[in-house]
Order: structure tokens, then C-alpha cells, then sequence
């Protein structure tokens, strides 16, 4: 059975060496990660998750980067997995249509917390709790699943990948990360109604907070003994048979341990939407190519695939294409706090400069295209079509540039030199909770 082929390896994960490469990764995303998460917590959506974790404050087990709250692993895990995912700085994955950070991390670290566990023992269960979310919504379809359904894969695949982790810190045996899993799939839930929350609050709940708490919770319930039914993956009623049209569950265990998903995701470079990484990256170069400044620029077009146009028209700045790279013109680039300004998106001058600029969807582009890129400047036509990004496993961050980007994540929270202490820490192995003294405010 699929569910219990996914129970044995993730019960089998503390006796499973990870391949050096793969803990390499691992530990780039996990800094990434903690990074986004100090980082989101001093945006809205992160701001209100906190508020609400201290209104319903449970036993002080467990941290939350970049706060000084002590709470239960449940709202730990929510409101870390709402900050994580506060903005668009934390890392995906293109083909499987999930932010896989800001549910899994959240929730290995609040229980990492709870049983005592050390750093090597947060890692692999960080990268289980990747492979298995990730394939998780492989099973479900993904982008089919998301379409067809109007259903949040990021949530759906998020909440399998957090309950992966979350059982391997807690230790559960092979029977009672069975029963994990079965809670699992009556935790998970996620509507794509998220797009039309200007805010980014419901975005980060459901991409982040909802999996990341459920996972939580699938793993204490079985953790105390309750049991649920042995194929709630593959059988009919089940998960799969919910989504019969676009669910494959034999894809869940496609490759376990064979070939590794979190070498595939994407570490960000800027912090914007995903759509939006190519066209700046693609600005950037024009305007270094050409010598270009705002005045010089007649017109910028840039082309996506039809579904990404719909989502960088968004009342969110950190995801509105034109206004991010009208921005980029007028500042002469962009920073972290330029980007979430939401009062910029109606500066007259920004304004001006983003009415230059159209988008429109590209034909015959799939869905994993990225922008395309035309800047008429100087009586010339400058085009870009790339066909990755820097951050994209064609073009990897180097550890030191992933490094830069949590340093600058970090610092503004916790200051400079407890944020090189915390970039340090995490390349170790010693005790989670140590990492209190360094992320805790």
C-alpha cells in the first residue's frame, strides 16, 4: 500500500545517511528558511500570526525565530509557518506547485524543540519531510490539481511534508507514522481563493501556517494513540479517489531515496513572486547592457504564460509585475522593505512609470516559462527570453550568496552579529535550542 510504503521511510529516516549533496541542500534551504521566517516577522501577515499565538499561548515548549513567544507546538508551527511565508522570499518548487520551507521547516523546528533534538537530527528530518511533500502533491496532480479543483496545492503537499518531519522528530515508529499520516490526510485543506486577499494574510495561512500546524497535529494525535484507517492515501473513499481526475498515488513513493526533490527547488533571489524573478533579473541587464536610466525607457513589454499573468495582476507589491519593475526605474533597483511598501504602489511617479509597461500572456508558453522580456529605449528594441533564473537548480545560489541573503534577512531583526552567530549555528550540529539565544528578541 502507498501509505505504508511512505510510513516505513519515514520511520526509517534516523538510521538513513544522507548523501553529502543532499545535506548540502538541506542545509541551504533551512537557512533559507529560518532567514524568511525572522524576516516575516515583521510583515502583516506574520505581525497577525504572532498576535493570535500570543492571545492563544499554550505551554512554553517552543520558540518562534525572530520573536521572544515560547508557546505549544501547534501555534509555534502557525505562526512560524506564517512568517516563513509572509512574503515571497522563501523557496519552491516549480514542478510540484509547493513552497515546501514554510511548511516543513515550522513544523520539524517546534517539535525539534519539544523532544530536544540536535541539529543533524532537524536536517534529515527537514529533508524527509521535503521528499515526501513534494510527491505528495505530485500524487494529487499539482498544477492539474490546483486548476481542476480550485485547491491550494502548496497547502495540500505542505501538510504531508510537514506531518513527514514533524513524525521523525517526534520518533514515532513505523505504526504510529502510519496513523500520522492518516490524520494527515484529514488535516489537509487549502483553497485558491488565497488570490484575492490583498494582504498576503490568507496566503501565508494557507501556504504556510495551515500545513505547517496540521502536520503538527497529525503527529501528536497519533503520537497519544489515536488511531484512523490503514489506506487513507490510495483507498476508495480516500484521498486520491477525492481527486480522480488528476491523482496519480503511485507517485508518492516514485523515487524515494533514489532521487532526491529538494535538489530540484528553487532559492529565491529576489523577494517577489516567482513570475516576477526572470523579468527583474532581465531589467537588471538591460539596464547594465544599455546604460539605461528610467528616462531613457519608452516602453517595456513582457510576456508569461497566460495562468502567471493572472497572478502578478495583484493588489500585493511584492507579486504586481509592473509595479516592481517600475519601482526597480525609479529607485534605480529594489530592497526588501521597497518591496512590501504598500504605499508605493500608489506614488505618482512609480505610477507613471508602471503605466509604460504591459503584460500580456506569451503563445504556446507552458506553464514552468518564464518572462520574457522588451525594453524599447534609445531607438532600440533590447529582448531577453530566459530560460532560467539565478536560484533555479540550472543555476544555482552559491552557499556563500544564500549566506548574503540570510544576513541581510536576519540582521534587521536580530542585529548584525547575532545574525552571523545564527548563519553560523545553523551549519552546525548542535542542540535546536540553543538557537534560542540567538533568534529569539
Amino acid at each position: 500500500m502507498i501509505t505504508a510504503q511512505l510510513a516505513a521511510w519515514i520511520a526509517g529516516t534516523a538510521t538513513r545517511a544522507l548523501p553529502p549533496e543532499v545535506a548540502a541542500q538541506g542545509r541551504l534551504n533551512l537557512l533559507d528558511t529560518v532567514a524568511a521566517m525572522v524576516s516575516g516577522t515583521r510583515l502583516v501577515p506574520g505581525r497577525r500570526a504572532l498576535d493570535y499565538a500570543r492571545a492563544e499561548a499554550g505551554r512554553p515548549e517552543c520558540s518562534v525565530p525572530g520573536t521572544g513567544l515560547l508557546t505549544g507546538p501547534m501555534d509555534a508551527a502557525l505562526a512560524g509557518g506564517m512568517c516563513g511565508h509572509a512574503d515571497e522570499t522563501d523557496d519552491s518548487h516549480a514542478d510540484a506547485l509547493v513552497h515546501p520551507g514554510c511548511a516543513v521547516v515550522p513544523a520539524a523546528l517546534a517539535m525539534a524543540e519539544r523532544h530536544d533534538r540536535d541539529l543533524g537530527a532537524l536536517l534529515s528530518a527537514v529533508v524527509t519531510g521535503y521528499e515526501v511533500g513534494l510527491r505528495m502533491s505530485f500524487a494529487l496532480g499539482a498544477s492539474r490539481m490546483a486548476d481542476h479543483y480550485h485547491m491550494a496545492s502548496q497547502s495540500w503537499g505542505g501538510t504531508f511534508g510537514a506531518t513527514a518531519a514533524a513524525a521523525v522528530l517526534a520518533g514515532l515508529d513505523e505504526a504510529k507514522t502510519h496513523m500520522a499520516l492518516s490524520y494527515a490526510v484529514q488535516h489537509a485543506a487549502g483553497n485558491r481563493c488565497w488570490m484575492r486577499d490583498p494582504e498576503h494574510v490568507q496566503k501565508a495561512f494557507v501556504f504556510g501556517g495551515l500545513p505547517a500546524s496540521s502536520g503538527v497535529r497529525a503527529v501528536l494525535m497519533a503520537g497519544a494513540g489515536l488511531t484512523g484507517v490503514a489506506d487513507p492515501i490510495e483507498g476508495t473513499p480516500g484521498l486520491a479517489a477525492a481527486f480522480r481526475e488528476t491523482s496519480d498515488p503511485a507517485r508518492a513513493v516514485e523515487g524515494l531515496g533514489e532521487h532526491w526533490e529538494i535538489r530540484r527547488t528553487i532559492l529565491k533571489k529576489w523577494s517577489v513572486g516567482m513570475p516576477i524573478q526572470a523579468a527583474l533579473d532581465s531589467l537588471q541587464k538591460a539596464v547594465a547592457d544599455g546604460g539605461l536610466s528610467e528616462a531613457d525607457i519608452d516602453r517595456i513589454e513582457v510576456t508569461l504564460p497566460e495562468q502567471r499573468v493572472r497572478v502578478v495582476d495583484s493588489a500585493m507589491p511584492n507579486i504586481n509585475l509592473p509595479h516592481l519593475l517600475a519601482l526597480f526605474l525609479v529607485d534605480g533597483g529594489v530592497s526588501f522593505d521597497s518591496i512590501h511598501d504598500h504605499a508605493r504602489m500608489s506614488d505618482p511617479e512609480v505610477r507613471r512609470v508602471a503605466a509604460r509597461i504591459t503584460v500580456t500572456p506569451r503563445p504556446g508558453a507552458g506553464r514552468r516559462d518564464l518572462a520574457h522580456l522588451a525594453v524599447i529605449a534609445k531607438g532600440r528594441r533590447m529582448t531577453y527570453a530566459p530560460t532560467h533564473v539565478r536560484g533555479q537548480p540550472q543555476d544555482p545560489m552559491t552557499r556563500a550568496e544564500v549566506a548574503a541573503k540570510a544576513l541581510d534577512l536576519l540582521s534587521p531583526v536580530v542585529g548584525a552579529g547575532r545574525a552571523a552567530e545564527l548563519v553560523r549555528a545553523l551549519d552546525g550540529n548542535g542542540p535546536v535550542r540553543t538557537l534560542r539565544d540567538l533568534w529569539c528578541i
